[in-house]
């Protein structure tokens, strides 16, 4: 059940372009997070765009140099330290390449992750626990025949691997 709000100038993209760079996104943060890609899986991963024009990103001295804002909010525990480190990779390349940002200004991607405490996630009028949403991933992979999770490498180990 995760969700991701990537707020970023409107003229960094068109209409299309911000479509698929959500449903890239959405993508990325299911294989991260090791939920089967199923069609309930991605039902339930949302991906909202937020295009502000470009005066409504200020910084103190004026309007901002272009600048993208990833939130991602996950239920506590879904991410490990190391699928954190691979989905902001992931995730800053994707918008860098959708904009056609310099890499060198990576910096001006941001990626937040929110965990959100067990207890505190609702859905459907009733509080949604982790365990469920795990069984519920398990329960599908059987469905799928593949039992295990598809964690993909970050670039920095897919370098390690091949130096």
């Amino acid at each position: 059940m995760p969700k991701l709000e990537l707020t970023i100038p409107a003229e960094s993209l068109s209409e299309d372009e911000r479509g698929t760079l959500a449903r890239d996104l959405g993508a990325a943060l299911l294989r991260w997070e090791g939920a089967p890609d199923t069609g309930f899986f991605r039902s339930i991963t949302w991906a909202h765009v937020h295009a502000l024009p470009v005066d409504a990103m200020q910084t103190p001295d004026g309007v901002a140099d272009p600048h993208a804002v990833i939130e991602i909010s996950v239920p506590d525990g879904a991410l490990s330290e190391r699928r954190k480190a691979g989905l902001v990779e992931e995730t800053t390349k994707l918008v860098l390449d959708a904009t056609g940002w310099d890499p060198a200004t990576s910096w001006r991607v941001w990626t937040l992750i929110r965990e959100v405490p067990e207890g505190n996630w609702g859905a459907g009028g009733e509080i949604i626990h982790f365990e469920q949403l795990r069984e519920a991933a398990q329960a599908e992979r059987e469905a799928e025949g593949s039992g295990s999770e598809k964690l993909p490498a970050t670039a920095k180990e897919k370098r390690e691997v091949t130096a």
